[in-house]
């Protein structure tokens, strides 16, 4: 895409050839797929094909909340897409004849279930479900008695699903756990092994750290012994982030300290493989008697007192980690420093209701989609009933699939599924075609296309649209609807479906240029909270709940600028400072964890009450940034950091202390952190225009 403006071409060829990573786990998609064809399986065995049937359509359509997490907060989300399923389905089924009740439940689940993106992806989820199936099943009502058994028959497939979700929870308690914190620590042994640059890419390990802080101390969380030494192992993990990018961002003796970053990532990667798969860290153990000696070395070979005291610290942190990884046994001198650790105030949610209510407002972004959501949902299901649409509840299925909160989204699941399911189409009469045309042969071809769909969804929605086809087709068939027919209709429908949820859109927009200033301000404030908790040295605990909430800021800019990016109209010049800003930003991030493991590795740092002052002014100045970035104004006249800052280095400088060498490093580098974010801002808006003074005129 071009990089100062919206190009459609560009945004199409994105679309299609952007292909992710798959990152859904192989015994998730066997699974899940297993919840779907297993109950059809036995139904054709014992004669009730349309019992298994029922269930694997509930276990279907219930798939995608099956979600990595704590098995307490899987089971609680599984369950409630089953009973929302079952609530949707048993509706549809009983009014699915009356068109104007119909209409009116299909408003309301359009509302409810699109402001549902208030509470997040999972959840969100469950609302798209819920809309889904209703329209589904409205397609053919039933009396209350048989509608009652085949809602029921769509629970039960939820709640096999879950089953076999939680099926590994006797023998693998702590799986989720230690799959998270696995994560991290390769993540960490990555960084170590290639040093992040000062190029404006944002931290390592934003995303992970946070999903690690959900699963570890989330309101689900497992309980247990070994939850304690995990609690431990976030810390440290943090910890060794904060040394890593120190390491680097001081840039002391790169060269030389290579080989030991390469031995610490051996340390971090033994500790992964450990967590992973639920053994003794006696890999780890040896590694980390390497990370030792080669420790003793340097500082034998170079005695600079600055980069000393970040090897000590890095080395007692594996250290740590490494007694840590040993899961089974926790170790009761860590208990009680993990007893106290919460969630960081910026993960916990608020009350549900409280929510909901800041979600009903016409200026929130959820309450538009659910309008939208609402009125295309039951324009598409009037529109396939008054035209007599074949397998016509594929229109306001699209439209429940396709339409988002935002443009981007909803222009990328349009266009995929509208592609992925021609695709789709050619695919599946290809393989029906060299298939056997025996049921045995058609359940082991929805099975491989099912687990495709899972597994690639991710990925590339388009191709996992097209297994998704394949899918359904198949699963039909089993109900006597002719496979060609099957794919002829959903083509069609899809397409209009789309074209609807995209029209929908651009009558009523939610445009994210109008947001993305609030969400860089809202970064920069997160930015300066930081920095004003790091000037109070004596409140470690703030430290680490400002940094978690600069994190989620960053994650939340980053996510804002690039809806903005794809989004047609969008001014080139807004889309330039949003990069700069958030590129700046994310120096001044690293420069504040640089900042942070200064200040806790020298603890007997000279004038620290002066660099406290410092870091304050600076702290301010940002503040004063973000302020001004909100209300679209220039930057009034900031306090002079770099007064301060050569004011606060000499006395070190002239004393020849080691520390202060690292302290006028970092310092420098964040004083120009921060006059850069302000000569950005400024020259975004320029100084109005002087007029000359005039002479008096005379009489």
């Amino acid at each position: 895409m071009s990089p100062s403006g919206y190009s459609l071409r560009a945004q199409v060829v994105e679309s299609l050839v952007g292909i992710k990573r798959p990152d859904v786990p192989w015994p998730v998609v066997l699974r899940n797929t297993a919840a779907v064809v297993l109950p059809l399986s036995l139904g054709l065995a014992t004669g009730y094909p349309l019992v298994g049937l029922g269930v694997g359509a509930g276990a279907l359509n219930t798939m995608f909340s099956d979600q990595p997490g704590p098995y307490r907060q899987r089971m609680r989300q599984l369950v409630l897409a089953s009973l929302a399923a079952g609530l949707a389905s048993l509706l549809g089924f009983l009014v699915g004849g009356q068109l104007l009740p119909l209409l009116a439940a299909t408003a309301a689940f359009g509302f409810f279930g699109g402001l549902l993106v208030v509470f997040g992806t999972d959840t969100a989820r469950v609302g798209m479900t819920s809309m889904i199936l209703l329209a589904i099943t409205a397609s053919t009502p039933l009396p209350p008695s048989s509608a009652i058994a085949d809602a029921g028959l769509i629970v039960v497939g939820g709640l096999l699903l879950t089953l076999f979700s939680l099926a590994g929870w006797p023998w693998q308690r702590y799986w989720p756990e230690r799959r998270a914190l696995a994560i991290v620590f390769d993540g960490l042994a990555a960084l170590a092994r290639q040093p992040v640059r000062d190029d404006g890419t944002a931290p390592a390990l934003t995303s992970a750290m946070t999903t690690l802080q959900q699963t570890l101390l989330g309101r689900h969380r497992a309980r247990g012994r070994a939850m304690e030494a995990f609690g431990v192992l976030l810390e440290l993990a943090e910890r060794i982030r904060l040394e890593l990018t120190a390491m680097t961002e001081l840039q002391v003796a790169p060269a030389i300290h290579a080989g030991f970053r390469e031995d610490a990532a051996g340390v971090l990667a033994a500790i992964a493989r450990a967590l992973e798969q639920g053994e003794s860290p006696a890999p780890a153990a040896r590694a980390l008697r390497t990370v030792q000696a080669s420790e003793r070395a340097l500082l034998e070979h170079d005695g600079n007192p600055g980069m000393a005291a970040h090897l000590h610290a890095l080395s007692g942190q594996l250290a740590a980690a490494v007694r840590n990884a040993d899961w089974a046994g926790s170790r009761g001198e860590l208990r009680a420093s993990a007893a106290e650790t919460r969630l960081p105030k910026a993960l916990r949610s608020s009350s549900g209701w409280a929510t909901l209510r800041a979600g009903l407002s016409p200026r929130s972004v959820a309450f538009r989609h659910a309008v939208r959501t609402s009125a295309c949902l039951g324009i598409a299901l009037l529109l396939s009933r008054q035209l007599q649409l074949p397998h016509g509840y594929w229109l306001p299925m699209t439209v429940a699939i396709v339409l988002r909160p935002d443009f981007a989204a909803t222009f990328n699941f349009g266009l995929l599924r509208v592609l992925g399911t021609l695709l789709g189409l050619v695919l599946t009469s290809v393989l029906l075609r060299i298939t056997p045309n025996e049921p045995w042969a058609h359940l082991a071809l929805m099975a491989v296309l099912c687990m495709g769909f899972r597994y690639l969804a991710t990925a590339h929605y388009g191709i996992a649209v097209a297994a998704l086809t394949g899918t359904v087709v198949i699963l039909l068939s089993f109900e006597g609807v002719n496979p060609g027919a099957a794919m002829l209709d959903r083509v069609i429908n899809t397409a209009l479906g789309s074209g609807m949820a995209l029209l929908a859109y651009i009558v009523w927009p939610t445009w994210e240029r109008s947001r993305a200033r609030g969400a860089l301000a809202a970064m920069l404030e997160a930015y300066a909270g930081y920095l004003h908790a790091l000037a109070q040295p004596d409140r470690r605990n703030a430290h680490q709940e400002t940094r978690t909430a600069a994190r989620i800021a960053r994650s939340n800019a980053e996510a804002s600028i690039e809806r903005m990016r794809s989004e047609p109209a969008t001014p080139p010049e807004l889309l330039a400072l949003a990069r700069a800003l958030f590129a700046n930003g994310n120096r001044l991030a690293r420069s504040a964890m640089t900042l942070e493991a200064l200040l806790d590795d020298f603890a007997s740092l000279p004038a620290r009450a002066r660099i406290c002052h410092f870091v304050q002014q600076a702290a301010s100045a940002v503040q004063a940034i973000a302020a001004a970035l909100r209300e679209q104004r220039r930057i009034d006249a900031l306090p002079d950091l770099r007064a301060q800052q050569r004011m606060l280095i000499a006395p070190m400088r002239d004393a020849g202390d080691a520390a202060g060498e690292l302290l006028a490093g970092i310092s420098d580098r964040l004083v120009d952190n921060v006059n850069t974010l302000a000569h950005l801002l400024n020259r975004d808006r320029p100084a109005p225009a002087t007029v000359p003074d005039r002479p008096p005129a005379h009489s």
